[in-house]
């Protein structure tokens, strides 16, 4: 697509690297902290292409989580997902503990308890394809109920991304991802983005970032932006590639239970062909051994990389449960980040460390 790249004859291609902090005074901006960056605008006017809104650039994914909730009045409510992004609970929890706000949380399928929370709470977060089970959100459902007036009904959209899902266009308040995972690709950068459809949201949350000083660098906005050309490439040969892994490892005497949306035996897998235009290259399985078997697949992989994140080009796989705040989850479930790469090959590395 077009969106943040220069269109005038004798410009680049692509927006450049433009590392200043501060302009020569004029009508458009002074200080980079308040006014942005050529190439800061550059990601934001491709990602908010891609969900049809308006986006504001921060310095990760969490900067751009907590800017959302720091748009919250003293005494809010808040609903998180049961599954969820534990970096989202951490900030949510440590919030009520000042007594910023209370939390509550809801099963991901329960969309009629949602749909009441939406006329209850003043933020309504959610995650969908959820981190890491991999639950499907009716967002189309839950974006269309009353909400309570000034409320926020949040989308983490980065497991989907843009290409797989629009939150916007379903009645979402406002898309939150990380850059660092699917829009750069590359696990060479931190950054997150925001984007809403509303004006006076769009103004606070880049008032956020000036105040919390959360702006993106310029080299990393600048390969956010390279990375997101080849965004579709990338998310159909992952996509292809965990299709074919999560079938295969279904029916693997090892593995005692797969998740993901493209399967016919996941929960959520009506919803999944539903509301998503793709499955994602997220997946979750559990095997019989436990933890220390799980344990054992991660250290004997070679061409799957034992390592946290996901969404890039080449595949990582971790144990979750082994992350402070995921002891809740199975304890041999492994989460495996499918990449690029030729999936006879995956399979094989994949095999050879089951058995």
């Amino acid at each position: 697509m077009a969106a943040g790249r220069p269109s005038a004859p004798g410009e680049p291609l692509n927006t450049p690297l433009v590392p200043a902090s501060n302009f020569i005074l004029g009508e458009e901006r002074a200080y980079a902290r308040d006014d942005g960056t050529p190439t800061w605008e550059a990601l934001e006017a491709l990602v908010g292409g891609l969900e049809d809104g308006k986006a504001v650039a921060f310095a990760s994914g969490m900067a751009a989580v907590a800017a959302v909730f720091d748009q919250l009045p003293v005494g809010a409510v808040v609903v998180l997902p049961d599954d969820c992004y534990q970096g989202v609970v951490g900030l949510a929890l440590a919030g009520a503990e000042k007594k910023r706000w209370s939390v509550r949380r809801l099963a991901l399928e329960d969309t009629e308890g949602w749909v009441r929370a939406c006329g209850e709470a003043d933020l309504i977060w959610l995650e969908s394809p959820s981190n890491p089970l991999l639950t499907v959100v009716d967002l189309a459902a839950i974006g269309q109920a009353p909400r309570k007036p000034g409320a926020i009904l949040a989308v983490d959209n980065t497991f989907a991304t843009p290409l797989n899902q629009q939150p916007l266009a379903l009645g979402a308040t406002v898309s939150v991802q990380s850059a660092t995972k699917f829009i750069g690709g590359h696990s060479d950068l931190l950054g997150g983005v925001a984007t809403t459809r509303d004006e006076a949201l769009w103004q606070a949350l880049r008032k956020s970032r000036e105040l919390s000083g959360a702006t993106p660098g310029t080299l990393e906005a600048f390969l956010a932006v390279r990375g997101a050309r080849t965004l579709a490439l990338r998310l159909q040969k992952a996509q292809e590639n965990a299709q074919v892994l999560a079938e295969r490892l279904e029916q693997h005497p090892r593995v005692a239970r797969v998740r993901y949306p493209g399967l016919p035996s996941h929960p959520t897998h009506a919803t999944a062909r539903r509301v998503l235009k793709g499955f994602g290259s997220i997946i979750s399985f559990e095997l019989h051994g436990g933890a220390a078997e799980a344990d054992a697949v991660c250290r004997r992989v070679r061409l799957i990389r034992h390592a946290t994140s996901l969404g890039a080009v080449e595949s990582t796989m971790e144990r979750r449960a082994a992350i402070p705040g995921q002891e809740h989850l199975p304890p041999s479930l492994l989460r495996l980040s499918v990449g690029i790469e030729d999936v006879e090959d995956l399979w094989a590395d994949l095999e050879a460390a089951l058995q």
